[in-house]
């Protein structure tokens, strides 16, 4: 099976990115029988972030932390989306075509931040045209995405269908949304869903005394020290699940049930818990940053191998309007 998953460049990687896109995605590439597209977002970016030092800066750490997360660029198309910008926008052009206005309109992308719509640009309206596009280009079959991301993949199913019916054959093939219901949605500082928009984010790749300092930002109610604790409604608790052994998390319960235990307590345990858990990831991370020559040739060893294949997909469109 042909699997595409991407991810922005409009900050560093954090927890929320690693635990529920990296990871994931990585393990997915490493079964039998998977040829994976793992793609950097970068022109998706340009709807929120238009500093281009910042954008290169962020694509190089995201680069970087996949291959920390155990990516193999042999066995994977490993690529930013702006070093096939001509193939991508083309087709943008082309599915923007035959996608109707409501359609758009009706995106949560674009419905959420409708309400100022002096905030709202082009880009993000379209945002779910250029999301297709990148699947389609590559005949991506699975798109592995969050609750949040299904009616998009909806969407590109629909603008596929629409020039598959155009052409009369099948020019794409239609992609199927993979959404796993086990999946937790990783709360951020704030306890809302981690977010790199909302400033709420767990970056495990600082250096420790800051990783320390953001882990103790978490926020936490104001239960004295003494009395119990409910595990199930606090930030810290939620987020040392995610990564510690279930030996530790049973602990960690227990404590907070009986007392005596601060939050103060449970922070300092995550923030061992996150240096055990991602010890060689942030090893090979701060390699690869101090190495951006390496990052760059496995990035263009994998743009290289994917331009023959987005090639053939806009040919195949191009013929269509008889171009």
């Amino acid at each position: 099976m042909r699997i595409l998953t991407g991810i922005q460049s409009s900050g560093r990687p954090h927890l929320g990115n690693i635990l529920g896109a990296i990871l994931p995605a990585v393990e997915l590439s490493k079964k039998s029988g998977n040829e994976s597209f793992l793609f950097i977002a970068d022109l998706h970016t340009l709807t929120s972030l238009k500093d281009g030092a910042t954008i290169r800066s962020n694509t190089l750490s995201i680069a970087a932390a996949w291959l920390a997360c155990g990516l193999d660029t042999q066995h994977t198309y490993f690529y930013r989306q702006s070093k096939l910008a001509a193939y991508h926008t083309e087709l943008l052009w082309y599915l923007s075509c035959v996608t109707p206005f409501p359609m758009l309109a009706n995106a949560h992308s674009f419905k959420d931040k409708s309400n100022k719509l002096a905030d709202v640009n082009a880009g993000l309206f379209t945002y779910p045209v250029l999301q297709a596009a990148d699947i389609l280009l590559y005949d991506a079959e699975i798109i592995p995405v969050g609750k949040d991301q299904r009616q998009h993949i909806e969407m590109t199913r629909d603008m596929a269908g629409a020039v598959n019916r155009l052409a009369q054959k099948d020019i794409f093939v239609i992609p199927e949304a993979e959404i796993s219901e086990h999946v937790m949605t990783i709360p951020g500082i704030d306890g809302q869903k981690m977010s790199k928009s909302l400033n709420n984010y767990i970056d495990v790749f600082l250096p420790e005394k800051d990783l320390l300092k953001q882990i103790k930002k978490i926020v936490t109610d104001a239960t004295p020290l003494e009395d119990p604790k409910n595990p199930e409604e606090d930030i810290t608790f939620k987020l040392y699940q995610l990564i510690a052994s279930p030996e530790q998390v049973a602990t960690m319960r227990a404590n907070y049930l009986q007392g005596g235990y601060g939050y103060g307590h449970a922070k300092q345990a995550l923030y061992e818990a996150i240096l055990v858990y991602f010890k060689e990831a942030r090893e090979k991370f701060d390699y690869f940053m101090a190495n951006p020559k390496e990052i760059e040739a496995k990035l263009e060893e994998g743009e290289a191998r994917v331009k023959p294949i987005a090639e053939a997909t806009i040919q195949r469109v191009r013929e269509i309007f008889q171009f």
